[in-house]
């Protein structure tokens, strides 16, 4: 095998202007073992995301054995999301300053270690600081795994598109997986073990990083942008933690508001920085182009619209229809499936050909018209009848979303901003659920307290109780389809036509 250095020719935007490397991935050739690169890459995602919903089955158990507070129990989750979603931007920075194969291994190293001490903890403080520290080691892994990913594959678009498919199937499905694996560990082992699974994925993930990650080329050295970071980070962490608060505590408390205004003021000061800065954090060329821009756009709805489906279905589930944890995971089964499905299919066999602006609109499509199925349900409704149909529905949208939006979102940067460019994928995903979350939270509670309010006469009988939360669910599936149907007709009016530009001289090939 000999192996070739061509320069490669990327302009953050158009695809102009040149930038001469070894290797975009900062490992070297179009590796003969990228595809178990992949897995390995692919591995590191699916325990970041299965962490994201994981251990929310597992904390009535952990707070029971722990003995800490409902209020309490929220920041478990809350930690997780605040660390994860406030450093993203720094650590996919980092991983453009620092070679990515070596900042993926710290990143898995850390977070499983994390991992340990959370499985381990005796009481709540030890939990807490094991979620955030968690949270933070994400922050460095998931950029780093998704910008190796973009460069790995940044030669051709067939196989491109195929390797985003399937890094979107994890991203899609992992939700739901962690929903499934959480209940099962639960139930026939311990909390803890939800936690101390990371270690086995960790493990197999660090093993395959040493022996089948490419050795990276030495970074551009620059000048981190102090003020960008310390203003990105705290408007962050202010719009993270006022969303976390405006369910327990309402919209128009301070500690809700306040956070938020504060975070979306700071956010406009770093865009203000950003733009005076020779060295910025986050290059603003990244998410002004306009494809890169809807891409972000649907991976955000879909955060945002996905938790209607997880958290209001799961509430029904175990609820209404009284599936166990278990019986509810292998409910979304059938959802995982079709997720990689759409996913795969979308990114293998049509990206290639016809890009995502007949894709993710679609996807969107789909999503809404099962959102849309889903008001149907009621008291009496099957879960082969009245659920399963949709949730197959909205997970081929899914999947027409995240393969080809992930792709687009990481498409046309220069090697040396991947890193932030994959980052504001996961902020957008983040950011998206943390919307979901307080959004559709209040509006549920809001909902029965107007219906309860409206039948007073029989509030307190358990069958107006059951039809008020009913209500409450068809409400928030009606919102959650606008959305998707709003971001179906934004994405297909700002995708461009025709596939994603793909340079083949972004990485050297290697003669097979």
């Amino acid at each position: 095998m000999k192996s070739e250095t061509p320069s490669a020719t990327v302009d953050s935007r158009t695809g102009s202007g040149t930038v001469r490397t070894r290797s975009a991935a900062g490992g070297g050739a179009r590796i003969a073992n990228r595809w178990i690169a992949l897995v390995v890459l692919s591995l590191a995602q699916l325990m970041v995301i299965l962490d994201s919903t994981i251990v929310n089955i597992a904390l009535p158990s952990a707070q029971h054995d722990l003995g800490f507070s409902a209020d309490d129990r929220q920041w478990v989750v809350t930690g997780y999301a605040l660390a994860f979603g406030s450093l993203l931007l720094l650590g996919g920075r980092l991983s453009d300053f620092i070679e990515r194969k070596k900042l993926f291994i710290i990143g898995l190293a850390g977070f499983a270690v994390a991992s340990a001490v959370g499985g381990a903890a005796s009481g709540f403080e030890m939990l807490l600081i094991s979620r955030v520290a968690q949270g933070g080691f994400a922050a460095v892994l998931a950029p780093a795994a998704l910008s190796m990913l973009s460069v790995t594959f940044a030669d051709d678009a067939t196989e491109r598109g195929r390797a985003f498919g399937i890094f979107g199937a994890i991203s899609g499905a992992g939700g739901a997986l962690g929903l499934l694996l959480g209940g099962i560990l639960t139930q026939d082992l311990s909390w803890r073990w939800c936690l101390y699974v990371n270690l086995i994925i960790a493990a197999l993930a660090f093993a395959g990083a040493l022996l089948f990650l490419p050795d990276g080329g030495r970074p551009e050295r620059t000048r981190l942008d102090g003020s960008g970071t310390i203003t990105a980070v705290l408007g962050l962490v202010g719009i993270a933690y006022g969303l976390g608060n405006a369910a327990s505590k309402g919209w128009g408390d301070f500690w809700t508001l306040g956070p938020v205004v504060a975070g979306v003021l700071l956010l406009i000061v770093f865009v203000l920085i950003e733009r005076r800065v020779a060295n910025p954090l986050l290059p603003l060329s990244v998410i002004l182009d306009r494809g890169r821009g809807a891409a972000y756009l649907s991976i955000g709805i879909s955060g945002t619209g996905g938790f209607a489906v997880f958290l209001f279905l799961t509430y029904y589930l175990q609820d209404t229809l009284r599936f166990t944890p278990i019986q509810s995971g292998l409910a979304f089964l059938p959802m995982v499936g079709s997720v990689m499905v759409g996913a795969i299919v979308s990114g293998a066999v049509l990206m290639p050909r016809i890009g995502p602006r007949p894709i993710v609109p679609t996807g969107s499509l789909l999503a809404a018209i099962g959102l849309a199925m889903l008001t149907g349900i009621d008291a009496g409704t099957s879960y082969a009848g009245g659920v399963l149909p949709p949730l197959i529905i909205i997970g081929v949208g899914l999947g027409l979303i995240f393969g080809p939006g992930q792709n687009a979102a990481t498409s046309g940067v220069r090697p040396h901003e991947s890193g932030v460019a994959s980052a504001m994928v996961n902020i957008a995903q983040q950011v998206g659920g943390a919307i979901g979350l307080a959004v559709f939270s209040s509006l549920g509670a809001t909902v029965i307290t107007n219906y309860l309010t409206a039948h007073a006469a029989t509030a307190s009988n358990p069958a107006t109780i059951v039809d008020a939360t009913l209500s409450s669910y068809h409400f928030v599936f009606w919102v959650a389809a606008a959305l998707f149907l709003g971001g179906a007709v934004l994405t297909a009016l700002l995708f461009r036509r025709g596939p994603v530009p793909v340079d083949p001289n972004a990485m050297p090939v290697v003669a097979h």
